[in-house]
């Protein structure tokens, strides 16, 4: 029992060394915003994606060190379980201490024992109820007795962050916030807001932290409503703060939240109960998908899982190969009643490109800033699918394309490793589908947002190598978002060049080029070629995007991030942002 207790203690030390560790990124980032270090801020967010599995590298290390791990028999692993339960006891993050056990034990025994004997495959302590002290937001009452106002309520909810930052004018913005919210309740409700005896606002005690932009979370309850609100604080470039805009819509907030967005810094002591809040904000948004943008992805990728089986429980279709053309180094597969696709390499890949490569593209968007307009993805190993769920069609696909990913038994098929992602609809799907139905809309608004996504990536030092319409997927909200990786790279590594003029007749009526190519040139003038074969696309896309088909729109983007600029890119429409008298953001 004493070497059960003393490796369960081990394990939950790896924890509590790689979460503080985790609240302290947030700190710091904190720090960096107050000072406009926003490249700063980027570095740690790139830099604490990597903490947890190095985290669990040095637990590992240790149990082999002090305890010989592969030697320790299954009996005694069921009593390190039982003995982490009871450390467990009044520990503030226990969903993700159980997560990081079943991380590390994961990788000592065998698959046969990933039940709930030896890991938590359910949670063992319950959360919902779960907060901190002080609780994980602070309560405003403008309505009550002897309460100071609402303008005071609102003024004292932005002092009480403690920006070391001088605000450009409080007054306005607390003005702006105030008529913002009554606007918002007025126009949902049909009626004028009048403060209720309930009325209440309550603010997450942190600040969510991405790139140049710090966020306010909140709610306000009045007469047992809940209306959510998000504030983007931003610096102009004296180093003074000010609200740009203030989001009411659940779906505008939502899209703060969003799969294609870098991950957010906060520093909470009781994550649980940060993400019960958000939920009361944002219900259809499952707790996975926030945990994982509270920068928490390993327990996103836990709920996840758990969530995929119990709807495998609840459901009877078939994993089919999803809709649209066939990708030359993925193929995908997905489940008609699940909103998520499953993408793994194939062995026999269209282009001549390694799988080491095709991981390292998907981890360089797993760290980069995505900017509303790259899906994220979940990676998994050892992925158990019910035999008789695949369609005999998918399974003989798969067995042609990636032989090497699976291992057949008689009642599961094992995929060793695939990507599971949100589902979007393929764009070239959505493009001929209004066609077909003469949605002029529709079409304006599509093409419009593939130009805008290529201009939000080219601003994030981006460049998406194959731009076809099918590496991109229109997300529910009508976004376009990019989601093939394979030929991505920075936008400071490509040449961007004009196509010289011929000489010859020869010359110009040559198949090849006569020029001479290096691996890194681009030509812009012949993305028209490829994309814009349809007279009613061309003639939309240079509407609005033909300044994507000259060179000289790259270089300017090039130049702009190599002398160190850090483009802007809202999570919000322009439209939203409050009315500025000079454009003065700090770089």
């Amino acid at each position: 029992m004493a070497q059960s207790l003393a490796i369960a203690q081990a394990i939950l030390a790896g924890f509590d060394r790689h979460y503080g560790l985790f609240r302290q990124s947030a700190w710091y980032a904190k720090q960096c915003f107050e000072r406009g270090d926003f490249h700063r801020i980027r570095q740690l967010q790139r830099e604490r994606i990597d903490f947890y599995d190095r985290r669990v590298a040095e637990a590992l290390a240790r149990l082999e060190n002090e305890f010989r791990a592969q030697e320790v028999g299954a009996l005694v692993w069921q009593r390190v379980k039982r003995a982490y339960v009871g450390l467990l006891e009044g520990h503030r993050q226990p969903e993700l201490a159980e997560t990081f056990f079943n991380s590390v034990i994961c990788r000592i025994l065998h698959r046969d024992y990933f039940q709930n004997d030896f890991i938590f495959l359910r949670p063992a302590v319950a959360t919902d109820y779960l907060d901190s002290e002080p609780p994980c937001f602070r309560a405003y009452y403008p309505a009550v007795d002897g309460a100071p106002g609402v303008t005071a309520v609102v003024r004292q909810a932005l002092a009480d962050f403690g920006l070391a930052c001088p605000w450009e004018d409080v007054e306005r913005d607390v003005a702006r916030l105030i008529e913002g919210a009554r606007a918002h309740w007025q126009r949902t409700r049909a009626t004028a807001f009048s403060a209720q005896p309930d009325c209440q606002l309550h603010v997450l005690r942190a600040l969510f932290f991405r790139n140049k932009g710090a966020y306010i979370i909140g709610r306000i309850v009045n007469d047992g409503e809940i209306a959510p609100f998000a504030l983007p604080i931003l610096r102009n470039a004296r180093g003074q703060i000010f609200v740009d805009a203030a989001l009411f819509d659940p779906e505008q907030i939502e899209l703060l939240f969003s799969f294609a967005r870098a991950y957010f810094m906060v520093d909470m002591e009781v994550p649980s109960a940060w993400v019960q809040f958000l939920c009361t904000l944002l219900p259809n948004k499952p707790k996975s998908e926030l945990y994982t943008m509270l920068g928490l992805q390993k327990q996103g990728k836990t709920l996840f899982y758990r969530d995929f089986l119990h709807h495998l429980r609840h459901s009877s279709d078939a994993f089919v190969k999803a809709p649209g053309i066939e990708g030359l180094v993925m193929s995908v597969f997905t489940l008609g009643s699940f909103p998520y696709v499953f993408k793994v390499i194939k062995d026999k890949r269209g282009k001549d490109t390694s799988a080491e490569h095709i991981r390292d593209r998907y981890q360089l968007v797993k760290t980069h800033d995505r900017v509303g307009r790259m899906a994220d993805t979940w990676e998994y190993s050892e992925v158990p699918f019910p035999r008789e769920r695949m369609a005999p069609a998918l399974l003989d696909h798969l067995r042609q394309v990636a032989p090497s990913a699976l291992e057949e038994h008689a009642d599961v098929v094992i995929v060793h490793h695939l990507y599971i992602e949100r589902r979007m609809e393929p764009l070239n799907l959505y493009l001929q589908k209004a066609k077909t139905a003469g949605a002029e809309a529709q079409l304006d608004h599509a093409v419009r947002e593939y130009g805008n996504a290529i201009k939000d990536l080219v601003a994030a030092n981006i460049f998406p190598g194959d731009m076809l319409y099918k590496n991109f997927g229109v997300t529910r909200q009508g976004r376009v978002v990019f989601y093939d990786y394979d030929e991505i790279v920075y936008l400071t590594d490509c040449c961007f060049r004009t196509i010289p003029q011929a000489s010859t007749p020869e010359q110009e009526m040559a198949a090849e080029p006569w020029y001479p190519v290096a691996p890194n040139d681009v030509f812009p003038e012949e993305f028209g070629r490829f994309l814009l074969g349809d007279a009613g696309l061309r003639r939309r896309f240079l509407a609005w995007h033909a300044d994507l088909l000259a060179p000289e729109f790259w270089q300017r983007k090039q130049a702009r991030i190599r002398a160190g600029a850090l483009e802007d890119v809202f999570p919000y429409p322009e439209s939203m942002r409050f009315p500025r008298l000079a454009e003065e953001l700090e770089s």
